[in-house]
C-alpha cells in the first residue's frame, strides 16, 4: 500500500483523545518490577484465536452487539461468579487473549466488543459515547448475567465504560457487583494529557482535536487506503504509545491490526466523548468493593496519575505500578496483570463466602 502522512497524523490524533493528563493525588502504590517479557509459545501462536459460545446481545438503541463467552463445568447461575471484560479505544474483546487463557476456569467469562468496535454493530455516531457504552455494559449484563455476582474488568475506554454505568445503575454495585478492575484507565482530565510531548505542544493538540474528527470522517477513504502493516511510521507510532519495553513482533502487529480494524469513520467519531468524560463522581459507588487499579509506569495514554485519581477517591482500592509498561498492559506483562486479576477474583470470592 502506499504509504501517506496522513495516516499516520490521523491514528495520533486519534490517540490523543484518549489520552489522559497527570492528576496530583496521593496513595500508597505497589510498584512491580516487571520481567522480560516471557509468554507460553503455545498461547503467541494462538493469538487472538480463543474463542467460547458466541452471540450477541441487542443494546438498548437495537444495536447489535458481539458476545463470547466461556462457562466453566459446573457454573451455577445466580450462585457462580461472572465475570465481564470491556476492551480500549479502537482494540476489541481479543485484547484480552492472555487473560481468557489464565481464567476460564477460575469464573465464567464474558467477552464483548464494544459498539462500533470489532464483531459489534455501529449505531448512529451520536450514540458513540461513553454514556452509551455504559448503557450498553448494563445490556450484556441483563441479556447475559441477569443474576448473580458479578466482577468488571475495563481497560482503557473499557474502564470508562464502566465508571459510566456505576453512574448511571448504582444499584448495580451495592447488589451484585463484588469487584472491579480498572487498567490504565481515567475518570477525566483528559484534556490535561501531555503524551510525552512539551507541554506547549500538548496544548495545541488538545486545541485542535475537535476538528480532527469532521477531517477524519470527510478523509476516509484516502486514510483508510494508506493503513496497514506498510506504514513503518504507524508501526513506530502504535509501539511508542503502547509499550513501555521491547515486546514480540507477533504482540507488536496484533495491536496494530486490532487499531488499524477500527474504521476510522468510527475512530473519528468518538473523539468528542473523550474530553468530556468525567465520572469521578461516580467512583464513589465502589467504596467496599474490591477493586484493583492498575497502570503501567510508561503509559503515555492514560499515565499513572490518572490511577493516583482514581485511588484518591477508592482509597481502599490496591494500586498496582508496572514498570517499564505502556497502555496494553495485558498484552505486554500478561504474567503480572494475570496473576493480580486472579488475587482480584479471590479476594472478592472471599469477600462473599
Amino acid at each position: 500500500m502506499a504509504k501517506s502522512p496522513g495516516a499516520p497524523a490521523a491514528i495520533v490524533g486519534a490517540l490523543v483523545a484518549l489520552a489522559a493528563g497527570a492528576v496530583t493525588g496521593v496513595a500508597a502504590e505497589r510498584r512491580l518490577v516487571a520481567e522480560p517479557m516471557r509468554v507460553d509459545q503455545q498461547l503467541l501462536a494462538e493469538l487472538g484465536s480463543l474463542s467460547g459460545d458466541l452471540g450477541t446481545v441487542r443494546a438498548v438503541d437495537g444495536t447489535e452487539l458481539f458476545i463470547d463467552v466461556d462457562t466453566p463445568a459446573g457454573f451455577r447461575p445466580g450462585r457462580d461468579l461472572t465475570i465481564i471484560f470491556s476492551h480500549g479505544y479502537t482494540l476489541n474483546s481479543r485484547t484480552w487473549h492472555f487473560q481468557r487463557a489464565a481464567l476460564r476456569s477460575v469464573a465464567r467469562l464474558v467477552f464483548w466488543d464494544q459498539r462500533a468496535h470489532g464483531r459489534s454493530g455501529r449505531g448512529g455516531p451520536d450514540s458513540h459515547t461513553i454514556d452509551q457504552l455504559g448503557l450498553d455494559l448494563n445490556s450484556v449484563i441483563q441479556q447475559v448475567a441477569p443474576t448473580g455476582p458479578l466482577l468488571l474488568v475495563g481497560h482503557s475506554m473499557g474502564g470508562m465504560t464502566v465508571m459510566s454505568l456505576a453512574a448511571a445503575q448504582p444499584e448495580l454495585f451495592t447488589e451484585r457487583v463484588i469487584g472491579v478492575a480498572l487498567l490504565g484507565t481515567s475518570s477525566g482530565d483528559i484534556h490535561d494529557v501531555a503524551l510525552g510531548l512539551p507541554a506547549p505542544i500538548a496544548r495545541v493538540a488538545h486545541r485542535f482535536a475537535p476538528s480532527v474528527a469532521p477531517t477524519l470522517i470527510r478523509r476516509r477513504d484516502f486514510i483508510e487506503a494508506s493503513r496497514g502493516r506498510s506504514s513503518d511510521l504507524t508501526a513506530l507510532i502504535g509501539r511508542r504509545y503502547s509499550f513501555g519495553s521491547p515486546v514480540s513482533p507477533e504482540i507488536a502487529q496484533f495491536t496494530m491490526d486490532m487499531i488499524n480494524g477500527t474504521p476510522i469513520d468510527v475512530v473519528a467519531e468518538f473523539l468528542p466523548t473523550f474530553d468530556k468524560h468525567d465520572k469521578r463522581a461516580a467512583l464513589a459507588v465502589m467504596t467496599g468493593l474490591e477493586v484493583l487499579v492498575m497502570v503501567g509506569r510508561s503509559d503515555r495514554m492514560t499515565p499513572v496519575g490518572h490511577s493516583y485519581e482514581i485511588v484518591r477517591r477508592v482509597p481502599h482500592a490496591e494500586l498496582v505500578v508496572l514498570a517499564d509498561t505502556g497502555h496494553m498492559l495485558m498484552l505486554e506483562r500478561p504474567a503480572e496483570v494475570n496473576h493480580e486479576l486472579i488475587e482480584l477474583v479471590d479476594r472478592a470470592k472471599r469477600a462473599i463466602d
